[in-house]
């Protein structure tokens, strides 16, 4: 809990400002050698009401402040800084990145002929978890009582085997191939005379559609080992897709991963330098601190690359924690997301947002 400061405690602090030391542990998390401190985050709007300062979080007050800011972005991962959220708001964020952005993954397998030494389950495991290129929001969730047609299912075909005599063959992912046309199957019925139906009932074929033809289906990645196949061996099977979210199963996950950390803050509180320069650059594994020639052979340390330091305290450890101090910056968090191929990165934390406004929208409406 808080403790109440009065101003009158303070005279020097003018009304308005909060005193050095409340106003960094208010705003930054101290990271001593054995473990962090001042991490409880003030959340009353009124804890520094007696100084006259505002401590509310209004929707006003965070539009005006937060900003994002992107590094890195490539096809696969961005990362980018968001500024002004609270670490609670970045959390909410990853949370709905990992177990409610929706994609596409194999969830029914039709297995016609496995003599492999891979079990049916397990290779319909492996199966599940090969990341699908196909965009999620151009499919429809498919309950129980659903056909699976062209606006819910995609269809995919493996069928590899490896002659008698013939090396090991290796099955990639590049074979299994995308039926646009829906399932090549058919069901099995007792009675011979009765007419015999796909397993899906696609009424256009989905290269077809106009959403779908601009970019095929089929697989992220093409050279993902599914299995290997002796002599003789062979696998034919149909794969069926369907869209999920990763809270029902982690193969419907979109990201292999997403994390956020708040941004370092490394200052030396003294000059460094000499020996103890180079000790404390070597103590550094991701290169934080650099040499600074001064001239007549004098060298000093200096921070380089504050945003690389991982915190692992090595730099504090000993004696070393008078000339270092480490602290992290609590409204300031470095976001990373990495696609698992569904949607690009920056697309994916578009649609966490739109999930999180959702959410926000209905509690609204429910309270109202």
């Amino acid at each position: 809990m808080s403790k109440k400061v009065s101003a009158l405690d303070m005279p020097d602090v003018p009304m308005g400002q909060l005193p050095e030391h409340l106003n960094l542990q208010r705003t930054h998390v101290f990271c001593k050698s054995d473990a962090p401190i001042h991490t409880e985050g003030i959340q009353y709007s009124g804890a520094y009401a007696s100084m006259g300062v505002d401590n509310s979080r209004g929707p006003e007050k965070f539009s005006s402040n937060f900003k994002i800011e992107i590094i890195r972005l490539t096809e696969d991962e961005i990362e980018f800084d968001m500024i002004g959220i609270d670490p609670s708001l970045a959390n909410a964020f990853r949370r709905i990145l990992i177990a409610e952005v929706p994609t596409m993954a194999i969830e029914k397998v039709l297995m016609v002929n496995n003599t492999s030494v891979i079990a049916d389950e397990v290779l319909s495991h492996r199966l599940g978890l090969i990341p699908l290129d196909a965009d999620p929001r151009l499919f429809e969730y498919q309950s129980e009582n659903d056909v699976p047609n062209e606006r819910n299912t995609i269809v995919y075909k493996l069928e590899v085997s490896c002659k008698k005599d013939s090396p090991r063959n290796t099955v990639k992912t590049d074979q299994l191939k995308w039926l646009p046309n829906g399932s090549e199957l058919e069901m099995a019925t007792l009675d011979k005379s009765a007419k015999v139906k796909s397993y899906t009932s696609f009424s256009c074929s989905q290269d077809s559609l106009p959403e779908i033809s601009k970019k095929p289906l089929g697989i992220k990645h093409d050279d993902i080992i599914i299995a290997k196949l002796g002599a003789g061996q062979a696998i034919e099977l149909e794969a069926h897709a369907v869209k999920g979210i990763g809270k029902v199963h982690a193969k419907w996950s979109p990201v292999a991963s997403a994390w956020f950390r708040m941004l370092p803050k490394v200052i030396l509180l003294t000059e460094v330098k000499g020996q103890d320069a180079e000790k404390l650059v070597k103590k550094c594994p991701v290169n934080v601190f650099d040499i600074e020639d001064l001239g007549n052979g004098d060298k000093k340390a200096v921070v380089a690359n504050p945003r690389a330091c991982t915190l692992c305290r090595e730099c504090i450890r000993g004696a070393k924690e008078e000339l270092v101090e480490l602290k992290r910056v609590r409204d300031h968090c470095i976001f990373t997301i990495e696609s698992a191929g569904g949607l690009p990165p920056e697309e994916l934390f578009i649609e966490a947002v739109k999930i999180l406004e959702e959410k926000c929208d209905r509690l609204l409406s429910e309270l109202s």
